[in-house]
């Protein structure tokens, strides 16, 4: 008895030691913080969240690789009692929700699959490659309404997914299992800052139009007399449909598939005719908005680019301020194009609508004379947009006489040399400059800076040596007068303080690496200033002890171009190939590149990557399509009315005249609601 007893014990001694060097050495840490967020989370282990559970989400909530409001089983309160524990703050968000990207089902499609009893999408696609002849389209099999935690999607008598909106969190668990990419979260955030990718089925005329409006959508809404649908669908991509259904030059009518058979869709006009509805109802149909954010942003210039980047701007959820330095807004639209073809009575109307999404506008101020790029950083701007467009701009103003200085220290080539050595427009050339371009007018442009007191000058080309229209004499010559040549670089950078440029930093284009210099004066050689986001610099973290800084102090200033046309995303820095030298060549253009400047200010206040999405579409991207188009009746193109003759001389009122209802509605039904290589048949 007493052996067993002893035996017992000395078992349970040595049982007890074990386990305490175990816990010793298999002892797992668990941060606090960690804990305190997987405590608050409702432990639904739904999914939803894109972990596999709430442990993994408030890991990864806590390590900073999902948001405080991830739980898509929380609401706001949860979102924001996170966000406390972690000593952040959040701001409020539209929902996100799924949205089908594909345009007709397997039971439409001309040729179908058998897919030999497989179940699910993943499985057909990795077997198969999933075509159904569409290489992108949905496979129809319902792998993401089986993943769908909250039950808000079913499959349609087309083989199509449908989203029950009222279902939906948003939680991306269908974008994560469908293989094709045919399903998507969707939001206005994201709509705005996303471009196109080759997984997209988009249509031929979309991915030619520079706006990417959703063409087929509008065009549909149109042929259904949805008028107010179809132009909330145009003001996605284009805050002027008024204006640009006068005056576009159509490149999507050019890549329409109804050129294979007989005549283009006239998209343009049906754009025009949906929007002269609003016009004629006196109610604008205005696109949805993110909630506020209560962040200001100033944009510089009232032209087609600066509203339209004040448009998506408000879209986004921030309060932009347009400052225009002429007593009107449209820039061009409003001098240089004559009324009959644009009354002005339809730029206003399409400017008031974008008032009314929170826009203000202060006009007859000029950047760098009634106010300055510091002042407003001083103020509740968080970003300054820099969109004021070209010489021709200053031209109509009658201010080409006289050097003006938006951004500190930075002048036109043009403005340099009409000043001359005089300088009687007194550009302060100081002892560091920089000169980007200029090739053919280098060498004037160097010794212009150095009669006027410049010691060290830079020139910066984005050419390689053996493509600049420098010879290697006047390379010599340049060189002999005392000035640095870099080749293949370009500026991607500014800095300064208060009201005077620092500092430039260029980027070598082959191999990425940045160099800064000291630059108190910037020459370009362009027709306009580089479109530009400027903030206050970023500071490095200091001590809770150390004070808050004087609000009165210098400002610290850093500016940086949005990011480009995805076409053109490989070139770098300003004045790169593609980049507008003058203003753009054509206003739908110049809404392109506002809609671009609005999300690289999104991105760069929220600290985003600026780098557009891989497989984005462009000039080069390899795409299905169709070279004949089969069983669909050939059908004349509807003529737009034109006006009479005027009675007086000279006196033209508006020359087109717009469809009629009847008109617009047979010409809406002529489109073929294409998709990547589908169509109505």
């Amino acid at each position: 008895m007493f052996d067993a007893i002893l035996m017992m014990g000395g078992l349970g001694l040595v049982t007890g030691v074990s386990l305490a060097l175990a816990s010793k050495i298999f002892y797992v840490y668990v941060d606090p913080l960690v804990l305190k967020v997987d405590d608050l989370l409702p432990g639904a282990n739904c999914g939803g969240c894109g972990y596999p559970g709430c442990g993994p989400n408030a890991e990864a909530i806590v390590a900073g690789q999902s948001p405080p409001d991830s739980c898509v089983a929380g609401g706001a309160d949860l979102a924001e009692a996170i966000a406390a524990v972690l000593g952040m703050t959040i701001e409020a968000k539209e929902p996100d929700i799924a949205l089908p990207g594909c345009t007709y089902g397997p039971s439409e499609a001309a040729i179908k699959y058998d897919y030999q009893g497989l179940s699910n999408c993943q499985a057909a696609a990795l077997l198969y490659g999933g075509m159904k002849v569409c290489h992108i389209g949905c496979l129809g099999l319902g792998s993401c309404m089986h993943a769908c935690p909250f039950d808000a999607i079913t499959m349609s008598d087309r083989g199509l997914p449908v989203v029950d909106e009222e279902k939906c969190t948003g939680c991306g668990t269908c974008e994560r299992v469908c293989p094709k990419h045919i399903i998507k979260l969707s939001s206005v955030t994201r709509r705005i800052l996303r471009e196109y990718t080759t997984d997209d089925c988009t249509t031929p005329c979309q991915r030619m139009c520079p706006a990417g409006i959703n063409i087929s959508g509008y065009i549909e809404r149109v042929s259904g007399g949805d008028y107010s649908g179809a132009v909330q669908i145009i003001k996605e991509r284009n805050p002027f449909p008024t204006v640009i259904g006068r005056i576009c030059p159509r490149p999507c009518e050019d890549a329409c598939r109804r050129n294979l058979i007989d005549e283009p869709v006239a998209i343009n006009y049906l754009k025009r005719y949906a929007a002269d509805v609003e016009m004629e109802q006196q109610k604008h149909s205005q696109p949805y908005c993110a909630p506020g954010t209560g962040r200001q942003i100033a944009v510089i210039g009232g032209g087609v680019e600066g509203l339209s980047a004040a448009f998506f701007t408000a879209r986004l959820g921030h309060s932009p301020t347009v400052f225009e330095a002429s007593d009107n807004l449209g820039g061009l639209l409003r001098t240089a194009i004559a009324g009959y073809r644009l009354p002005r009575t339809v730029l206003d109307w399409d400017i008031q609508g974008v008032a009314e999404l929170g826009v203000s506008f202060k006009t007859g101020m000029t950047m760098g004379r009634d106010f300055t790029l510091a002042s407003l950083l001083k103020q509740d701007y968080e970003a300054v947009l820099l969109a004021s467009g070209g010489w021709d701009s200053r031209l109509e103003r009658g201010t080409s006489t006289r050097a003006e200085e938006p951004i500190p220290g930075v002048f036109l080539l043009i403005e340099l040399l009409r000043s001359g050595l005089d300088n009687k427009y007194q550009i302060p050339v100081t002892a560091d400059v920089v000169i980007a371009g200029g090739a053919p007018l280098a060498e004037k442009a160097v010794h212009t800076c150095k009669h006027l007191g410049a010691e060290n000058i830079t020139l910066v080309f984005n050419e390689s040596r053996g493509k600049t229209d420098l010879s290697d004499e006047q390379i010599q010559n340049l060189e002999k007068a005392g000035a640095e040549i870099v080749f293949n670089a370009a500026i991607t950078r500014l800095t300064g303080l208060e009201n005077r440029l620092e500092s430039i930093e260029y980027t070598d284009t082959r191999s990425g690496q940045s160099s800064v210099t000291s630059a108190q004066t910037l020459v370009i050689d362009a027709g306009r200033l580089p479109e530009m986001i400027f903030r206050k610099a970023p500071q490095p973290e200091q001590d809770e002890s150390v004070p808050e800084p004087d609000p009165k102090a210098p400002v610290q200033w850093e500016g940086i171009q949005p990011y480009k046309n995805p076409i053109y995303s490989e070139e770098k820095g300003l004045l790169a190939k593609n980049d507008p030298i003058t203003d753009y060549s054509a206003a739908i253009r110049a809404i392109a590149g506002g809609r671009r400047a609005a999300a690289s200010v999104h991105k760069i206040m929220y600290n985003m990557d600026l780098g557009v999405a891989e497989k984005v579409i462009s000039a080069n991207s390899i795409l299905q399509s169709v070279t004949h188009i089969e069983n669909v009746e050939k059908s004349a193109r509807h003529i737009m009315p034109a006006c009479d003759p005027p009675e007086v001389p000279g006196k033209y009122p508006e020359v087109e005249l717009g469809y009629s209802e009847t008109d617009a509605r047979a010409e809406a039904d002529r489109c073929l609601r294409c998709g990547i290589i589908c169509y109505k048949d």
